[in-house]
């Protein structure tokens, strides 16, 4: 097995009554896709959440590389090499595409930075690189409210390749894309792998699942039921009636 970039345990968190996440334990290893799979409300999101601390978890443990992240801040976990996408993307709408993916590369708040000219120009050649590797050269100077629905989503991707985080966390990427799209996009992520970058996805489509993870970890009411390789775990007919919603009715 290679290297675990990231590795979590037992992480919990309840809203109220509800325990969405019910001890979850995942490892994340380098050079490779994991993806998270579970019917609506299997606690997948929120998942992500506990590990970028977008939210505290009530219990648990995650580290990256070996380095305790709990209780951390967002931005803490950024620069620690986690880039996260969204459902909603989360772009700076009337900006435009370049600043947007300027935006990934900046270090600090302050509107300076530090290195000087020579650290600038290598964030702008980052940019760069980042809108050429995602087809968005050609409108590196529209605003991001002007694009269609997939640019938007490959700019969300650019923003992640700027930021060269070597963990990479994407929920539901390929949502919506068309089959050309859903192609460049697996070839982005087929080209992190080979520099080592691990990668967790949350993603309905399993013809994108299959396609792209070599491991699935199953959840379903905030746990994790199972985990393996995408053939094993697919054709289980008991995880597959979770998924569809084709639960045993339980006796009364």
């Amino acid at each position: 097995m290679t290297e675990v970039s990231l590795r979590c345990a037992d992480l919990a968190r309840a809203f109220g009554g509800l325990q969405a996440v019910a001890g979850v334990s995942l490892a994340l290893y380098a050079g490779q896709v994991t993806a998270l799979v579970g019917p609506n409300g299997a606690g997948k999101t929120t998942t992500f959440n506990l590990i970028t601390g977008n939210l505290r978890a009530d219990s648990g443990t995650a580290e990256i590389r070996g380095k305790p992240i709990m209780g951390l801040k967002p931005w803490q976990v950024a620069r620690l090499g986690v880039a996260r996408s969204y459902q909603d993307l989360r772009l700076f709408t009337h900006m435009t595409v370049r600043e947007n993916v300027l935006a990934a590369t900046e270090v600090s708040a302050w509107f300076w930075q530090p290195g000087g000219r020579r650290a600038q120009q290598e964030r702008e050649h980052r940019a760069e690189a980042a809108l050429d590797a995602t087809g968005l050269t050609s409108l590196a100077d529209a605003r991001a409210v002007d694009l269609a629905y997939a640019e938007r989503k490959f700019l969300s991707m650019a923003r992640i390749l700027a930021a060269e985080a070597h963990i990479w966390l994407l929920d539901e990427p390929a949502s919506g894309l068309d089959l050309a799209s859903r192609i460049r996009f697996g070839s982005l992520l087929k080209e992190a792998q080979t520099r080592g970058v691990a990668i967790c996805l949350i993603e309905h489509n399993l013809d994108v699942v299959v396609e792209l993870s070599n491991r699935i970890a199953f959840l379903d009411q905030g746990r994790v039921l199972a985990e393996g390789d995408p053939d094993t775990i697919l054709k289980d007919p008991a995880l597959a009636a979770i998924y569809f919603g084709d639960r045993p009715q339980e006796a009364a």
